[in-house]
């Protein structure tokens, strides 16, 4: 059955070019492929300010920028989130990205008493996530902290259900055969849309 997805390119360079680009343009094309409508959002090419107060978060107009991309995650039943791991995290970009979109009123409702409620149920997503280090190390060493906040903390506290993960670690001593080997396993994952 087709999907609509969208694809969140997360890596802060506006230039593009980058092994996560191509990751977002393989899974795109899987994707488009087998009949799924895809949309993008390219995260670095954004006008995006910082939110720097809880009544900017709470009550404050999101730009244009932020409002087109609410309207092209909320057509979605499946999202793609696909970045480079900076610092043990998520580029900073991004995570501006994620506090404007995520806002009460689309992302979830606050209650009288009780837990907010998630709006965004129904949504599956996909996690991408490329490192220098080994992936294992990510995991097992590092406990993958970054990744368990965005799942739990964030898409999960929306309603996003269930989520993904692909980690490719190494990324820059891929050579050519292994570079193409996720690339398919990408325009693969875009063809089931998970």
């Amino acid at each position: 059955m087709a999907r609509r997805v969208a694809i969140i390119q997360g890596h802060p360079d506006p230039a593009g070019g980058h092994f996560g680009h191509a990751l977002a343009d393989a899974y795109a094309e899987g994707a488009l492929a087998a009949g799924h409508a895809v949309e993008r959002i390219e995260v670095a090419r954004l006008d995006l300010p910082l939110l720097r107060t809880q009544a900017d978060f709470e009550t404050g107009t999101p730009p244009d920028s932020v409002r087109a991309a609410q309207e092209t995650l909320r057509r979605a039943e499946h999202w793609v989130l696909i970045y480079p791991l900076w610092l043990g995290a998520m580029p900073a970009l991004l995570k501006g990205f994620l506090e404007q979109v995520c806002r009460p009123g689309f992302a979830f409702r606050y209650v009288e008493r009780g837990f907010p409620e998630k709006l965004l149920k129904g949504r599956s997503a996909r996690i991408v996530v490329t490192m220098g280090m080994p992936a294992f190390a990510y995991r097992w060493w590092f406990g993958a902290h970054s990744l368990r906040s965005l799942e739990r903390n964030i898409l999960g506290f929306i309603g996003i259900g269930p989520i993904r993960e692909t980690l490719i670690g190494g990324v820059g001593a891929l050579d050519a055969a292994r570079a193409a080997a996720w690339l398919e396993r990408m325009r693969a994952l875009g063809r089931e849309a998970r």
